[in-house]
């Protein structure tokens, strides 16, 4: 056997060997020096450092997670939810407005409010030509309208007719125009057009009352809308078959007037007319029931139009504007004094020419320059400003005089159901000077909204008892109570007064207002009007009469006045009071008296 020539000579070491060990082990001793190595050659230090890094991320994103869950999970379901949820409010019906004999006055109808989602339409173009055809208006406006790439939801216009709507949706389907949706909505219509709209008033596109009857009782007449929620996706396209939830609306409560419509078309007729004959700025009328207060028949010019409702036109002069009375004040004044029995109406007086009030001399429209003995029934049927005065200023005395006025309500709300009543200009007896009483005794000095002076008159004819003037009668199947006010003066002293009434209309200044057969007591009024300069406007009055049928026992009262006109009220609003008394006579069917 041959041997190898490779001998290891003793004493030496392998060398490749040898070289493998060593820096197998100084590689590892560098490891341990470094920052998280471990061994005889580093320490724990880099671990540590590690660790703390990972639970600093590990606690910031639990925090996160535990405020996304717990703190801030309302607010982000309610951000999740409006994302795929579409909210729409389902309208309640308004309620209807009868009149007292069961003619609807006020009704909504079904119609349809058209909305679009911008996101779902294709065809833009299409889309605004075909909203522009069936609804009016120019093409670019609907393109504005549902062009913007930020929402999901537009209004293209509510309350549209429903067969205006039914005939637009059809045009879509043909054209398979998407984008566009309908949602069943109501309206507000008077199926007597614009007569009584300033009584009735109107409501807002939102359906809520904004003048009238419509805002006095739009608690009554609103009912509670209900809302529909539809799932929809991401384009807020409604989701077939997705969550859907309807909450029904509850429709308002119908409500009873007592206005009489064909009454009250005659005196809007009547009154526009009379404004134009007289040269007045405008006029007035209200009719009566004096036992109940029930108000038949309302009105000022300019009258309301739907289609052009200016605020002049919404306000009833007769409660928002306050005027001096004049000459219709004189029942207040006598009546006062016949409650005191400090006279009768057949007590005579010896009247002066020119009587002393203040500052000033009164004297009489007829021209009188000669004193005269005249009974308080002469008074009253010559309309004698002079004889007024000097009852309140020597008879009825100015403390009497001024609790009377109280009484009576004059300077206070009447508590009429209607917005905008104004309580007046009356000084109170602090405030009196000089020549207050004797002037307010025949009207001036004094200024209030003419609804006072119906109630007044309504205590009148009532026997003392003042009845509240109003409109509302029932709601729903309940009757309204309008309980009677405290008594103002006897019965003896209210029959002394329609009597001598009676007197003025079949004698007197009133006689132009006498219909024939019937029983009718009323006393004219010739208001002076104050300048804004001082003092008063020269021709320039406010002609009244108020009056009421059958005398002995009334049915209908009648209130006619016309503002700033030049003529006076036993030549103007006399002949207006015939033509209004006229009217509710025949359409209330009162019977004549003889």
């Amino acid at each position: 056997m041959r041997s190898s020539n490779r001998h290891t000579r003793p004493g030496r070491r392998n060398h490749p060997e040898a070289s493998y060990d060593e820096a197998s082990r100084a590689r590892y001793r560098v490891r341990a020096s470094r920052p998280g190595g471990s061994g005889s050659g580093g320490s724990d230090r880099g671990l540590s450092v590690t660790r703390r890094i990972f639970l600093a991320v590990f606690g910031v994103v639990a925090a996160r997670l535990g405020f996304l869950q717990i703190i801030d999970a309302g607010n982000l379901s309610s951000k999740a939810e409006s994302q795929r949820t579409n909210r729409i409010v389902l309208h309640a019906k308004r309620g209807t407005i009868f009149d007292r004999n069961g003619n609807v006055l006020a009704m909504s109808e079904d119609c349809e409010t058209i909305y679009a989602n911008p996101k779902e339409i294709q065809d833009p173009s299409g889309v605004a030509s075909a909203l522009a055809d069936a609804l009016g208006g120019e093409k670019q406006d609907y393109m504005d309208l549902i062009t913007p790439a930020d929402t999901t939801f537009v209004y293209i216009q509510r309350q549209v007719d429903q067969d205006v709507a039914d005939e637009l949706h059809d045009t879509l389907v043909k054209k398979e125009l998407a984008g566009v949706y309908f949602l069943a909505d109501t309206k507000r219509v008077y199926p007597y057009g614009n007569v009584a709209a300033q009584i009735l008033g109107f409501v807002n596109v939102d359906g809520e009352g904004a003048s009238g009857l419509e805002y006095q009782y739009n608690d009554l007449l609103t009912g509670t809308d209900g809302e529909m929620l539809i799932e929809t996706g991401r384009t807020g396209t409604p989701i077939a078959g997705g969550v859907s939830q309807v909450v029904d609306a509850k429709d308002g409560t119908d409500i009873v007037i007592s206005l009489d419509i064909d009454l009250q078309q005659a005196c809007e007729s009547i009154i526009s007319e009379a404004v134009g004959t007289y040269s007045a700025d405008s006029g007035s009328v209200m009719v009566t029931e004096p036992r109940t207060g029930e108000i038949l028949a309302a009105c000022s010019t300019p009258l309301a139009d739907f289609s052009n409702l200016q605020d002049e036109a919404l306000s009833l002069k007769l409660v928002s504007s306050s005027f001096e009375p004049g000459s219709v004040f004189k029942v207040l004044t006598t009546s006062i004094g016949l409650d005191l029995g400090l006279y009768t109406p057949e007590t005579v007086y010896t009247v002066p020419a020119f009587y002393k009030v203040g500052d000033n001399y009164v004297t009489d429209d007829d021209g009188r320059d000669y004193t005269e003995d005249m009974s308080v029934r002469e008074m009253m049927r010559r309309s004698s400003n002079t004889a007024m005065a000097m009852l309140v200023t020597e008879v009825i005395g100015a403390e009497a005089f001024a609790e009377g006025v109280d009484r009576y309500g004059i300077g206070h709300a009447t508590g009429i159901d209607f917005p905008g009543e104004t309580e007046g200009i009356v000084r109170t007896p602090a405030e009196y000077d000089g020549g207050t009483p004797g002037s307010m005794a025949f009207g001036q000095a004094l200024a209030v909204p003419m609804v006072q002076i119906v109630r007044a008159y309504g205590s009148v004819a009532n026997g003392g008892v003042p009845m509240t003037p109003h409109f509302l009668v029932a709601k729903g199947e309940e009757e309204v109570d309008w309980p009677a006010g405290e008594r103002i003066i006897s019965e003896e002293a209210c029959a002394e007064e329609v009597d001598i009434m009676r007197t003025v209309v079949a004698e007197g200044t009133g006689k132009n207002a006498r219909i024939d057969g019937y029983d009718i007591a009323g006393k004219t009024g010739t208001g002076e009007q104050a300048s804004e300069d001082g003092g008063y406007l020269s021709g320039s009055f406010v002609a009244s009469l108020c009056g009421f049928a059958n005398a002995s026992d009334p049915e209908v009262l009648v209130y006619v006045g016309l503002n700033h006109l030049p003529h006076l009220a036993s030549q103007s609003s006399a002949n207006v009071f015939h033509d209004v008394m006229s009217q509710a006579v025949n359409i209330l069917g009162v019977t004549p008296a003889s």
